[in-house]
C-alpha cells in the first residue's frame, strides 16, 4: 500500500542557508536510507486558502508498506541512525501520515 509521509519543519532562528544545506544534502538521504523508505522531496509555502499552514518548510515522503501503522514508530527506532542538527526546529516539527485511498487520477 502506497503511503505519504508530510513533515512540516522550520530551522532555528537565524539558521535558514544551514537548514537548507542540511535537509537538501544530508537529512532527506539519511531517512530514505535508515527507514527503507522510497522518495523523498522538499517543498515550500507560496500561497495559502482558507486555514493557516503553521510552518513553511514540508518534506514529503512515499512509502510503501503493508502496514502504515509502523511508519512513525520506524521513524523514530531509526533516528540515531541519521546526524541530528539544530538548525532544525525539533519543537514546532510535525509529522503525518496518509495512506491511500483511492485510484490515481490523471488529465
Amino acid at each position: 500500500m502506497k503511503n505519504i509521509v508530510l513533515v512540516l519543519t522550520e530551522p532555528t532562528e537565524g539558521k535558514q542557508a544551514e537548514f537548507d544545506d542540511y535537509y537538501e544534502n544530508l537529512h532527506l538521504d539519511e531517512v530514505l536510507s535508515s527507514t527503507g523508505w522510497d522518495t523523498a522531496k522538499r517543498f515550500e509555502l507560496v500561497d495559502e486558502v482558507g486555514g493557516k499552514c503553521p510552518l513553511k518548510h514540508l518534506a514529503l515522503y512515499e512509502v510503501e508498506t503493508d502496514d502504515p501503522a509502523d511508519i512513525v514508530p520506524t521513524l523514530n527506532r531509526t533516528r540515531s541512525e541519521r546526524q541530528q542538527s539544530g538548525v532544525l526546529n525539533k519543537l514546532t516539527a510535525s509529522v503525518w501520515v496518509f495512506s491511500e485511498t483511492g485510484s490515481l487520477h490523471k488529465r
